[in-house]
């Protein structure tokens, strides 16, 4: 399928024109790899992060063993001890390969060199226009580098994290030792990252700057690959029952040429965004094995085993009621510090990218169908389908008139939503265009105070998908909004 870039300049001027997406520092130009969250896309890109901390790590699902899944949380810091990024092999292997143009000074990838536009002559790709003089190749590390206290020197030297796993894998033993989890369990974290991309690109999509939804699960050797294809297949649905239900969303295992040293097995959750004419990934499901630990207790010499306490005196009950072969002293303090009692856990490791998953809600919400207008003509409307929990306003209020008390009623109405959700109060305009505003916002609910409202007092609701009109009455008209955004 090719690349729709017609929809592509839509989707990201209604991001621009409705308050969704900016570019960072825009008054001065602009920067390459950062974006800023205007009023409704920061609305909408945290509900993405507290649904999906609210589902997987305060409310996780029933997992394959019929129990609901041990899940804690962290929120490690974004720059930590170099050696981290040592063991983790992103200091020596965290690069990609780069060529500088002579003549028009750009820096690009190697592997992307004849997909790239030029920017001499964009309609040639980088190295097929003539004037293109390219370097080789050279690797170049994606780690944002700084330094440390009043110091510049090699002794100094610190990086911004360029994922948010590693902050996990250090603190390991410190939730173990800290908490009552037992294996299996998981740790979630969202936050920041930073990769210095050579090429960021396609809006969100790529940038250096990002925000990361991940979850590390720890788990016992021989349950993790059931416990993988468990998390495989419950992240996808999540995103299904969110509003990502078209062709567009694929689930896919990798390849055994695809899958890194380590890995035991990988699966992606891609999206075909339309900048695109193949599907890109918005998550990556990988089994990690005991690489990341093993490493992290070779580099800093600190024992990162685990204790299974309930085996260990399982099997000792059996052992003294005679089920079991029993052990001496010796045997048994040899015995305890092997497997099956002491292993380093095994890791599944689901990670989303909070940004990427913000642009594949916006891509598959937007929509351009016909509404009557005021006057009942047909015309052209442009609306943002969203799932209504992930709605940056949940519901909007407008007086039919300035006047007979309506904005009073709106008001108070709209005051009394607030308390549960995000709400907008709005009389500006006429009612048609500000069905329309609150259509590209994506709100699902506009609540509209009439002159029935003085009579009846009821209400006039109307759903921004199917453009039905309901009557409320205002009295219930906040517990009717509840039981349908909650």
């Amino acid at each position: 399928m090719p690349a729709d870039t017609a929809f592509m300049d839509k989707l990201t001027a209604l991001c621009k024109r409705r308050g969704f997406i900016f570019q960072s520092s825009e008054i001065y130009g602009g920067i390459g790899g950062f974006w800023d969250y205007g009023p409704l896309g920061v609305e909408l890109k945290r509900n993405i992060k507290n649904l999906w901390w609210q589902e997987m790590v305060v409310n996780p699902p029933i997992g394959p063993d019929g129990r609901e899944v041990e899940m804690v949380g962290v929120d490690c810091s974004l720059i930590m001890n170099p050696k981290v990024w040592e063991a983790s092999g992103h200091v020596s292997g965290f690069a990609d390969p780069m060529v500088d143009c002579k003549e028009c000074k750009g820096r690009f990838r190697a592997d992307q060199i004849g997909s790239i536009p030029c920017p001499l002559k964009p309609s040639k790709p980088v190295g097929k226009h003539d004037k293109c003089q390219l370097t080789e190749p050279r690797l170049f590390n994606l780690m944002f580098k700084t330094y440390v206290g009043a110091l510049e020197d090699a002794s100094s030297v610190a990086y911004l994290r360029p994922e948010t796993a590693q902050g996990i894998f250090a603190n390991f033993k410190n939730v173990l030792d800290t908490s009552r989890v037992k294996v299996p369990f998981g740790i979630g974290q969202v936050g920041k990252a930073f990769r210095n991309e050579i090429n960021p690109r396609n809006f969100t999509f790529r940038s250096r700057e990002f925000e990361q939804m991940e979850i590390e699960f720890f788990c016992h050797p021989e349950q993790s690959m059931t416990w993988y294809q468990w998390w495989r297949n419950t992240r996808f649905n999540w995103y299904v029952n969110l509003g990502l239900k078209s062709e567009k969303l694929r689930l896919r295992d990798q390849g055994p040429e695809e899958l890194a040293h380590y890995s035991k097995a990988c699966a992606d959750i891609e999206y075909l965004f339309p900048f695109s004419d193949d599907f890109q990934e918005l998550e990556g499901v990988a089994h990690r094995g005991c690489f990341d630990l093993s490493q992290h207790q070779k580099f800093s010499g600190k024992d990162l085993t685990y204790f299974d306490n309930d085996a260990w005196e399982r099997d000792r009950a059996a052992r003294a009621a005679g089920t079991l072969p029993a052990l001496s002293k010796d045997e048994e303090k040899e015995v305890k510090n092997k497997e099956p009692y002491r292993f380093l856990p095994h890791v599944v490791e689901p990670s989303a990218g909070a940004d990427r998953a913000t642009l594949a809600f916006l891509g598959e919400a937007y929509a351009e169908d016909t509404a009557p207008d005021e006057k009942g003509n047909p015309e052209t409307r442009v609306v943002m389908r969203f799932h209504p929990r992930l709605a940056p306003v949940k519901a909007a209020f407008f007086p039919l008139v300035k006047k007979e008390g309506m904005p009073e009623i709106a008001e108070a109405l709209y005051r009394e939503a607030k308390k549960h959700m995000t709400a907008q109060f709005d009389e500006q305009g006429s009612i048609g265009k500000r069905y329309r505003r609150m259509d590209e916002a994506g709100t699902p609910f506009c609540i509209t105070i009439d002159g029935d409202t003085l009579t009846s007092g009821t209400v006039t609701i109307r759903d921004r998908d199917s453009l039905q009109q309901s009557r409320v009455h205002k009295d219930q008209v906040v517990a009717w909004l509840i039981e349908r955004v909650k």
